[in-house]
């Protein structure tokens, strides 16, 4: 039936185009060395497959993809002078025997490519423009955006310069002093561009922000100023003064660590027994859901071996006398029943 003649009519096709493509490297000298240059190429002969190339363009010189596949070669010898000279000469090639555009922009995409490996961002984007505008390709525009990435990050490492951002953080300190937060802040961020790896600028920046009730903004700071420095103890205070007023169980954690780096910390032993009282006063569901945010907490519930025994606990109390024998057990089993995770009846 149909099925029958159509599969039949497909064969005929396919076996056309296949004896045609055999016939035409019988007769075309150049397809045959490209196909020899091909495989050469697969089987990472890679001086081989330039010298069937060569032949190729000595026999056809107007055939954009001889350039194109030589070109492919010199890039994986690391030849990245000798892949701009290729590949440069093949766009024009293309352009001069109107060949497919997408075989001119990926000529001169390699080219941008070579630049790019050669450190050379600049004209790496020169050439990747020029490929665009033959022919948009996905992977083209992908690599284009690297370049772009690679440019701005070089810039930003350019810019670092401790020096000027301990000049820039001191402006800064100045307008504090004198109240003018919103003018501070500028100085400081300019001190954190010229010295990311430094937690001090963000900490200073948090503390302006605070001021001026922009509490999101003072609070990513002090993450990041921990993120920097875990063992920056101003870090945690001004975090936990962020939050305990609205989240008095993380605060409490905050201020924990602070005193984890200063045990004689004024400011983190009042903080944290603030704290510890406001926990106290909340109603017991609402305690247990902000101890929930507590890392401590979530540590603890976390823990297998603890797992096990509040389970025991729960089913035979006589179990729970012999576990808080044990000095461990015990305070993390404290420290669940005054966050009101468990409760004592």
């Amino acid at each position: 039936g149909i099925n029958a003649e159509y599969g039949g009519v497909l064969n005929y096709y396919t076996n056309y185009y296949y004896k045609s493509n055999l016939s035409s490297m019988a007769t075309n000298p150049a397809l045959k060395c490209k196909e020899q240059g091909n495989a050469a190429y697969k089987a990472k002969k890679f001086n081989e497959a330039i010298g069937h190339y060569n032949a190729a363009i000595s026999l056809d010189p107007t055939d954009i993809t001889f350039y194109n596949n030589k070109g492919a070669v010199h890039f994986e010898k690391a030849e990245y002078d000798a892949v701009i000279e290729v590949c440069t000469a093949a766009a024009e090639v293309g352009r001069a025997n109107r060949a497919d555009c997408k075989h001119v922009a990926k000529a001169l995409a390699r080219v941008g490519k070579a630049y790019s490996k050669k450190g050379d961002p600049e004209n790496a984007m020169k050439f990747y423009d020029k490929a665009i505008t033959e022919h948009r390709d996905t992977a083209i525009l992908k690599e284009r955006a690297e370049v772009i990435k690679m440019v701005k990050e070089e810039k930003r490492l350019a810019y670092i310069d401790p020096e000027i951002s301990k000049a820039e953080k001191a402006k800064g300190n100045e307008q504090f002093k004198a109240g003018k937060y919103a003018d501070a802040i500028p100085f400081y961020t300019e001190a954190i561009k010229r010295n990311p790896k430094d937690c001090v600028p963000y900490s200073n920046r948090a503390a302006c922000y605070t001021k001026l009730m922009e509490f999101g903004l003072a609070m990513q700071d002090c993450d990041k100023c921990i993120e920097l420095d875990d063992k920056f103890i101003k870090g945690y205070l001004r975090k936990a003064a962020l939050l305990k007023i609205d989240s008095p169980q993380e605060a409490k954690a905050a201020y924990s660590k602070a005193l984890e780096l200063d045990p004689n910390n004024m400011e983190a032993k009042q903080g944290y027994q603030h704290c510890t009282n406001a926990v106290r006063q909340l109603p017991p569901e609402e305690r247990a859901k902000a101890a929930m945010n507590d890392p401590e907490i979530q540590n603890i519930l976390q823990d297998p071996a603890m797992q096990m025994i509040l389970e025991q606990m729960q089913k035979d109390p006589a179990a729970a006398n012999e576990h808080l024998k044990n000095p461990e057990v015990a305070a993390k089993f404290s420290k669940l029943v005054q966050s009101g995770i468990v409760s004592i009846r």
